[in-house]
């Protein structure tokens, strides 16, 4: 059983035809993100475009204003996490579950950097929101369905369980993926 795929998201369209012109397209979205986690969406275009090793004209052609950034680096992260549930969709039932919340939840620091700055109400948002939720569906159902992991809660229970965890401050890697294992062992049916 396969996700269905999920709806096209704005940034797959405006991503450019030349080669070249993909590149640094690209990497303004890479960089962007770097930044924006880091230094939060205040962090300076300038430096985002000088980390993409780009001119800011070209920072400003591919993206006019910085909610056109922001918008754009919310959509290739949901994006990413769409295309993740798709190829994770043939594992095994807990096994697909629990690749795609790892995926997640590397997911929710931008998403968390992002959030003060993105309208929640534009139809970028919702549409980001509709896509992912689209795409893990299925595999939380499949999960549920194959009597691996617990009747009792949804998925909006586990992405709201997830992000609060992820958004917290550990001492290391491993005290968040043990922290993160911890949940995983509730969520499995017993």
């Amino acid at each position: 059983m396969s996700a269905p795929q999920p709806p096209i998201l704005d940034i797959a369209a405006r991503r450019p035809h030349r080669a070249d012109a993909r590149r640094n397209f690209d990497a303004v979205l890479a960089a962007a993100r770097d930044a924006f986690a880091a230094h939060g969406t205040d962090a300076s275009l300038e430096d985002i475009a000088r980390k993409a090793n780009v001119g800011i004209g070209t920072l400003y052609r591919n993206f006019p204003t910085r909610q056109d950034l922001l918008e754009a680096v919310y959509a290739g992260e949901v994006e990413e996490l769409c295309l993740a549930a798709r190829d994770i969709a043939e594992l095994e039932p807990w096994d697909a579950f629990t690749a795609w919340l790892d995926r997640f939840a590397r997911y929710v620091p931008t998403k968390l950097a992002l959030l003060q700055a993105l309208n929640t109400d534009s139809e970028v948002f919702r549409a980001c929101k509709g896509a992912m939720l689209a795409s893990a569906l299925p595999i939380f159902e499949r999960a549920q369905q194959a009597g691996e992991l617990r009747e009792d809660v949804n998925l909006d229970d586990v992405l709201r369980m997830i992000s609060g965890m992820v958004a917290s401050t550990y001492a290391d890697d491993a005290q968040r993926e043990r922290v993160l294992n911890i949940a995983l062992d509730g969520l499995r049916a017993r």
